[in-house]
Order: C-alpha cells, then sequence, then structure tokens
C-alpha cells in the first residue's frame, strides 16, 4: 500500500485564514468544501440575525447538515459519506479552535 502525501493548504474563511492539511488526492475537494462552507457563512452573516463567528459556524454546520439528511442518500451510513463528513468536521472543528486561540 503506497503512503498517502498530505499536502498544506492555506485557506480563508471569511477573510480569516486557516492552514489546513489534506491527502494530496483531496486537495480539490478541500477547497470545494472551504469555498461552500465560506459561502454558506456570508449568507448566514449577511442575512444580520446571528452574530459571532463561531456562531455563525455552528449555524452553517447546521444548515448544512440538514441539507445533507434532507438529500436522503441511499444509505446515510456509507462509509464514503462518513469520510466527507468527518473531514468537513475536522475542518470546522480546525477553524473554530484557531479562532479560540486569536481571543
Amino acid at each position: 500500500m503506497a503512503a498517502q502525501t498530505n499536502v498544506s493548504l492555506d485557506v480563508a474563511i471569511m477573510g480569516r485564514e486557516f492552514r489546513v492539511a489534506c491527502p494530496e488526492e483531496e486537495r480539490e475537494s478541500l477547497l470545494q468544501a472551504v469555498a461552500y462552507l465560506d459561502r454558506k457563512m456570508r449568507e448566514i452573516r449577511d442575512h444580520g440575525k446571528v452574530i459571532g463567528l463561531e456562531r455563525i459556524a455552528i449555524m452553517a454546520a447546521l444548515n448544512i447538515t440538514n441539507d445533507y439528511l434532507a438529500a436522503k442518500p441511499i444509505n446515510p451510513d456509507d462509509h464514503l459519506h462518513r469520510e466527507q463528513i468527518g473531514r468537513l468536521s475536522n475542518l470546522l472543528d480546525r477553524a473554530l479552535a484557531q479562532q479560540d486561540n486569536l481571543f
């Protein structure tokens, strides 16, 4: 089995820079996830009902999860779906942890 090559990426979510690592072959998926999360968080912020980056991130996570569950995949416990949700969850956890360190 070949070893996975990880890459470090600098990404921006709502104007804040984060460095994340991922397997090289998942680079494009991660960039798409970052763009999607950034867009969702900006939509929530722009509606003006939620204040604070952490609250915006949690609302975005809830909205994304709701959208995912509403799509009713054939097998929501499918290994691929669990991996994708895990990666998104880890990305959100890292972003929130870095945000906590700023204050």
